[in-house]
Parts: C-alpha cells; structure tokens; sequence
C-alpha cells in the first residue's frame, strides 16, 4: 500500500518503512517525535483511492529520524552593461528526514 501526501506545495508518493526528506519550515516544530500528514491526495494498491482534492479520514504517521541540511546552491545574478555588480549568494535549505509508520484509512 502506498499513499500520496501533500507537504509545503510539493508531493510525495510514501510507503510504510520508507524514509523522506521533507523541508523543516513546512513541518514548523520538527522537535517532536511524531509527524502527522492529513493531506492525503490518493491511496494506492489493491482498491485504489482517489480524493477530490483529499481522502476524508486518511492519515500519515511518521517518525523523525533526524534533522540535517542539504546540498549548498550558488545563486548568481550578473547583468552586462547595466552597471549592475555580480551578485553571489549561497543557500543550504533545512531538511527533516521522516520514517513512514503507519497509512490509516
């Protein structure tokens, strides 16, 4: 059984004993232990559900594994003959990394 789950814009397709990277600012306080998800677009596998736009009554149970940041990205901003100066900034977003427990109906 697998499910699909909306956090912070993006989506997600989980399954139990899977582990996901999910941005920090999304979750807010990524302190506690259990993470519920109750933006469930569709279940999959034997009787597949979708929802308009969500499954009423689905939920997603996960466990925090740990916290990190990702990879750095280079934004850099030059423009010819503007008198405009190069422009370099780096940016590492925060991820929590979640373990899937549970998919309830």
């Amino acid at each position: 059984m697998f499910a699909i789950i909306r956090s912070g814009g993006k989506q997600y397709r989980v399954a139990e004993g899977e582990t996901l990277l999910v941005e920090r600012d999304v979750l807010g306080n990524a302190a506690k232990d259990k993470v519920t998800f109750s933006d469930v677009l569709m279940i999959g596998g034997d009787k597949p559900k979708v929802g308009s736009p969500t499954v009423s009554g689905a939920t997603v149970v996960a466990t925090v594994v740990r916290e990190s940041r990702g990879t750095k990205i280079i934004v850099f901003k030059k423009k010819r003959r503007k008198n405009h100066t190069k422009r370099k900034h780096g940016h590492r977003q925060n991820l929590v990394e979640l373990r899937i427990d549970s998919i309830k109906l």
